[in-house]
């Protein structure tokens, strides 16, 4: 049988975790659009572009870790979601639309300094729906994480 829950220190925990970065609430009002997805992909190169395909690389720094010490589950996902998203940019379409969907399978770790290397294809885009295949996998080969990404393509009014 589970415990009674101690919420309040749920609570704490959560706001505390913020407090790390050490920024009060006005420099975070402050910061630049899109601060979150550069935070995430900086540093990322981009290996090989095809119409649909898009493969980059990555050294994992220090800023994307877990307490666990490798690489955070969210920060996948935010990879998932950009890279995916660049992979319906280079199919030829002029918007990524929106996520719908994001499934991922978490196989191994990814820890600081290592390379690794993400992989995005379109399976399909439809008139309104893409779905994107995307792939994190360490220089060896081995499979971090598996990914679909199903995204909405904004439909333009006719009006």
């Amino acid at each position: 049988m589970a415990e009674k829950p101690d919420l309040k220190a749920v609570k704490d925990s959560l706001e505390r975790a913020g407090d790390i970065v050490a920024l009060s609430d006005s420099s975070t009002d402050s910061l630049p659009p899109q601060f979150y997805q550069r935070f995430i992909v900086h540093g990322i190169r981009v290996d090989h572009i095809d119409p649909g395909r898009v493969v980059c690389s990555l050294k994992v720094p220090p800023r994307l870790l877990n307490t666990g010490n490798f690489m955070h589950g969210g920060a996948t996902a935010s990879l998932v979601d950009v890279i995916g998203s660049a992979a319906i940019y280079a199919a030829g379409y002029r918007t990524s639309g929106v996520s719908l969907e994001i499934s991922i399978s978490y196989l191994d770790a990814a820890y600081v300094g290592e390379e690794i290397e993400i992989e995005a294809k379109v399976l399909r885009v439809g008139k309104a729906i893409g779905v994107v295949s995307v792939e994190l996998r360490k220089k060896s080969g081995k499979i971090i994480a598996h990914a679909r990404h199903v995204k909405y393509l904004a439909v333009s009014s006719k009006l």
